[in-house]
């Protein structure tokens, strides 16, 4: 994977016709907050489902 440079005009391309709803997305994968519970969330869920309390606090929901 080549390296990111937050500094380059050139890593955002993929961005420039991104609705507000991916760039939110973009921000809230990189959080390593949002990383981590969700990781243990899913190795503690019997069925790997992601939990309503999870989304609740995280201000997410998940397209069906």
């Amino acid at each position: 994977m080549p390296e990111f440079d937050w500094r380059s005009p050139e890593s955002y391309k993929s961005l420039q016709g991104a609705e507000i709803t991916d760039i939110a997305w973009e921000c809230l994968r990189r959080n390593a907050d949002y990383r981590r519970e969700y990781e243990a969330m899913i190795a503690s869920s019997p069925d790997g489902e992601v939990t309503a309390d999870f989304r609740r606090r995280w201000g997410i929901c998940f397209r069906s």
